[in-house]
């Protein structure tokens, strides 16, 4: 259950702030992070379940809490912005914390503010992933709206097997339709092209082609 606090100096003097130790297997991204997360695993698009609207995530791995891409290492470099913000939230003007969560501590970690009440630079770093993440919901809603006027949003649903036997099924996932991408005429691909969208509709249909080296990676965990 999230604990809801407005992070300020006088009550959190003493907050320290440990690292993250979550390995989930999908996290939201936002339009910025498709160039590093397609380098190393699928980007996809699913619905809010509550108002249906799109949004759009990185598969780390293929089942709940079992990430097969562990690191930052694995990941090739790439640090989903809505991890390093675990526990942090824009409320307002301010930052809201989730004080039950284990990143925070009073003991261990780096501090969340100097001796004179100022931000920490581990703060400041949040201040400045909160900031990024703001802007980059914002073109990534965007970048869907687009999408969806356009029709080119197409359900998949995929199927995998591994060694014992076991069988994984992955619904409610949407990539770019690449047929409806070369189906464009002029003007609406020309518009994709000029607002940055066509590279990004690309590098997230290309992407999924990594559903298979996750796959990969599972299959030889499984057996070590």
């Amino acid at each position: 259950m999230t604990t809801q606090e407005m992070l300020n100096p006088q009550d959190h003097s003493q907050l320290r702030l440990r690292p993250g130790e979550r390995e989930p297997h999908f996290v939201q991204i936002v339009a910025s992070e498709f160039a590093a997360a397609a380098l190393c695993c699928p980007i996809v698009f699913t619905k809010e379940a509550t108002t249906g609207a799109f949004y759009a995530g990185a598969l780390l791995g293929l089942k709940p809490e079992e990430g097969a891409l562990r690191g930052v290492e694995e990941r090739g470099g790439f640090n989903p912005l809505s991890l390093q913000r675990d526990g942090f939230y824009i409320a307002g003007t301010g930052i809201a914390i989730d004080r039950a969560s284990p990143h925070f501590s009073e003991t261990e970690g780096e501090p969340l503010f100097d001796s004179t009440g100022q931000p920490a630079v581990s703060l400041r770093n949040i201040q400045r992933v909160l900031g990024q993440l703001q802007a980059g919901m914002a073109a990534t809603d965007e970048f869907l709206r687009a999408l969806t006027e356009l029709r080119l949003l197409e359900s998949i649903d995929v199927s995998l097997s591994f060694r014992g036997g076991e069988q994984i099924t992955l619904r409610g996932l949407y990539t770019v339709s690449l047929d409806g991408l070369r189906g464009l005429d002029d003007a609406a691909a020309l518009r994709l092209f000029r607002s940055g969208h066509l590279q990004l509709a690309y590098l997230a249909a290309a992407s999924v082609q990594q559903i298979a080296v996750l796959a990969g990676i599972r299959n030889r965990l499984i057996v070590n």
